[in-house]
């Protein structure tokens, strides 16, 4: 069912994306339903209770995170049974990097009508704004903590034809972008933060100048990070700049490796560079 302004919201779940900085940017229809909502399931009630305070009102709010449990969730289904209830996140879009998603399955499973109430989300204002192809994208969330099993991440990435979005913190973001240039290659990145606050920033360039830039200067905020796809997919790999590092990289290393760290600066087959290196040095015999 279609909600409109001035109508009541019908029983129901409420997935109601909320600001990600700008208050200004939450919609009409969002604050009808937070208004009218007989309880809001959120993150954080110090976080959702400051924006109801701006907005001017106040509704029951019931913690909803990583760690609930399933009769928290069977609450929430119940209310939702017989009159409209909210679901948001601290910020953005609920369900995008957050554990929404197994209230949103079981209340459907248990026959409740659910709804979204669409806004603001980082990924999708990040994706704007970094200049990169937005025809395929991939959404990781966050990288791992340890850098084992972040380059492992990384490594299952590279081949995947599309712009890769990650959430970054600002204390991990420089060592971040240093493991993706080792395992990415060179690519174009942005690095976009502060989304729609006072402090909006997106800065462009490699994968290893960024990695440079943060690694002398710590930045503040919150941070999406949008890298673009292997550089063969782009049509953008320099010839001559492959089969200069080709060159230098062969004076030093066996084919098979020279492959392998030339294909992986920047983007691109490593059998097909193995292959050419071997049908190169046949020619030249």
């Amino acid at each position: 069912m279609n909600i409109r302004v001035n109508h009541d919201p019908e029983p129901g779940l409420y997935i109601v994306a909320t600001p990600i900085g700008n208050l200004g940017d939450l919609s009409t229809r969002a604050r009808q339903v937070l208004e009218q909502a007989d309880m809001i399931a959120c993150e954080d009630s110090r976080v959702t209770g400051g924006l109801l305070h701006h907005l001017g009102f106040k509704r029951p709010l019931v913690r909803y995170d990583d760690h609930a449990k399933p009769a928290d969730r069977e609450r929430l289904i119940h209310a939702a049974l017989q009159g409209p209830v909210a679901l948001v996140s601290d910020a953005g879009t609920p369900l995008i990097s957050d554990p929404g998603y197994r209230l949103v399955r079981e209340a459907r499973a248990a026959g409740v009508a659910i709804h979204s109430v669409p806004g603001p989300s980082a990924l999708i204002v990040a994706l704007t704004l970094a200049g990169l192809p937005t025809d395929r994208f991939y959404f990781h969330g966050f990288l791992p903590n340890k850098a084992g099993a972040r380059d492992k991440d990384i490594a299952a990435l590279a081949a995947i034809p599309a712009t890769l979005v990650f959430y970054e913190s600002a204390k991990r973001i420089a060592a971040c972008l240093s493991a993706l240039h080792l395992g990415l290659g060179d690519r174009e990145a942005a690095v976009v933060r502060e989304i729609s606050k006072k402090f909006e920033e997106t800065r462009t360039g490699t994968l290893s100048e960024l990695a440079s830039f943060y690694a002398e200067s710590t930045p503040k905020g919150e941070i999406v990070l949008v890298i673009g796809p292997p550089l063969a997919d782009t049509g953008e790999a320099d010839e001559a700049a492959v089969a200069a590092a080709l060159a230098e990289a062969l004076a030093t290393m066996p084919p098979g490796k020279a492959a392998g760290e030339v294909a992986k600066r920047f983007g691109l087959d490593r059998k097909a560079l193995y292959a050419r290196i071997m049908a190169e040095r046949a020619n030249d015999g």
